[in-house]
């Protein structure tokens, strides 16, 4: 085994140290210490604060729904990159995510594929069958995952009779029209810097409402899908990213990122709240 020594510390170290500390102590105690930056870390599936909670566990309106006797009529795993189903797919009920994530992608006519969607842990996937009994996209894996099968039907016998059933469906399926719209009006009107704050932004609310942290977490999906998503190229994802972190918005390590200043990325949104 390596013999390893503690180096001799000779005097000029000891000046130096004190001058460091006496430097320290001269500093007024409004003004906050330059700290270097410290490594990123996947905190996004750290324990909830509510420790009591079961995993994949949130208590919103989907997580009830799902626990309602009847309606799970199967569970499956999917591991990174396997589809759930594909566009033009017959609608077999509903799926809700109780571990990991998924993206949904729209096919066009000549093969282009758009993401079309981001999907944690807690939400509903599938409702674009419900109207043409036929999906209109595809769903897939962006990390090994666990998708629970709602029963349509006995979810529609359940809502009929009990009211508290349908209003939290109505709620769940409303979450999901709220967020197309709001992308809809992104992609519509937001600038390329506008539209990466939002995304971020997003991602920050949806991690906190889990009780994640909301300032530090993984991308799951690869710069080029988030492109995809936003309506930008990889090298304007890329140069944006960047730039954020030269700002000092941002700290991007890989995959991970930590949100630096969360008020200045809504102020590029127009609002500070």
């Amino acid at each position: 085994m390596m013999d390893l020594k503690q180096p001799d510390i000779v005097e000029g170290d000891v000046m130096q140290a004190a001058a460091a500390v006496a430097v320290r102590s001269a500093v007024p105690a409004n003004v906050t210490p330059f700290r270097a930056r410290s490594a990123l870390r996947d905190v996004s599936r750290a324990v909830p604060p509510d420790s009591t909670r079961e995993p994949g566990s949130l208590g919103h309106d989907a997580d009830e729904i799902a626990n309602l006797d009847g309606i799970v009529t199967a569970r499956m795993r999917l591991a990174k990159g396997e589809t759930l189903y594909r566009s033009g797919g017959r609608f077999v009920g509903l799926y809700m995510i109780r571990l990991g994530s998924f993206k949904t992608v729209l096919l066009a006519d000549d093969g282009a594929e758009q993401v079309a969607g981001y999907h944690m842990s807690g939400e509903i996937l599938g409702a674009d069958g419900i109207g043409t009994s036929l999906h209109d996209s595809e769903a897939v894996a962006l990390e090994d995952s666990e998708v629970w099968t709602l029963s349509f039907d006995r979810l529609q016998t359940l809502a009929r009779d009990r009211m508290a059933v349908q209003q939290n469906f109505h709620r769940v399926l409303s979450r999901e029209i709220v967020r197309e719209r709001k992308i809809m009006m992104m992609l519509g009107t937001m600038s390329a810097e506008q539209r990466l704050a939002a995304f971020l932004i997003d991602l920050s609310e949806r991690y906190r409402e889990r009780g994640y942290s909301s300032s530090e977490f993984v991308l799951r999906m690869t710069r080029e899908e988030i492109g995809s998503y936003l309506g930008l190229k990889l090298e304007t994802v890329s140069r944006l990213f960047s730039r954020f972190q030269r700002e000092a918005l941002l700290q991007v390590q890989g995959r991970l990122v930590k949100l630096l200043d969360l008020m200045s990325l809504k102020e590029l949104l127009g609002h500070s709240a």
